[in-house]
C-alpha cells in the first residue's frame, strides 16, 4: 500500500475553551489546516516543532520515541490538542519529533475519529459510513 493522506484540521483546545466560555473571539483560536500522513504504525499524532509552535502547544513532558527501523530519538509530549476531520472531532496528546516534515495521524485517533483506510483506493473513510460511531462495552 501506498502513502495515504488526508486533510485535518489541529485545533488548540486550551484556546478553544476560552473563546467558548467568551473570553475570546473564535477568530484568534489557534487551529492549522494541514495534509497529513495517515501512519497506522504510529500510535498517536506525530507533529513538527513548527506546527507545536503555530499552535500554541506546550510541551509536557520529555522523552525518547522509538522511530521506524529501531532506535531512539528525544520527543517532546504536547498538551491536548483537537484533531477535525470532515464532521468528526477527537484530542490527543501530540508528539513532536525535531526534523519531521509530515505530520503523522497515527492508530489513536484515527480510532477516535472512528476512521479507516480502504486499501484498494488509498482514502480514508468513516469505518462506519458517514456517523461516527463508538461502542462502549
Amino acid at each position: 500500500m501506498g502513502e495515504v493522506r488526508t486533510e485535518i484540521t489541529l485545533v488548540n483546545i486550551e484556546d478553544q475553551g476560552v473563546a467558548n466560555r467568551g473570553y475570546m473571539p473564535q477568530e484568534q483560536v489557534r487551529r492549522l489546516t494541514v495534509n497529513a500522513v495517515v501512519d497506522t504504525g504510529a500510535w498517536t499524532l506525530i507533529i513538527n516543532e513548527e506546527t507545536r509552535d503555530k499552535l500554541g502547544l506546550r510541551v509536557e513532558e520529555t522523552r525518547k520515541s522509538t522511530v521506524a527501523g529501531g532506535g531512539t530519538v528525544p520527543s517532546q509530549v504536547t498538551e491536548w490538542v483537537e484533531i477535525r476531520w470532515k464532521n468528526r472531532k477527537a484530542s490527543c496528546r501530540a508528539v513532536v519529533l525535531s526534523g519531521e516534515e509530515d505530520i503523522l495521524l497515527g492508530a489513536y485517533p484515527l480510532e477516535g475519529l472512528d476512521l479507516m483506510i480502504l486499501p484498494k483506493t488509498q482514502e480514508v473513510t468513516g469505518a462506519h459510513g458517514d456517523k461516527r460511531y463508538n461502542v462502549v462495552k
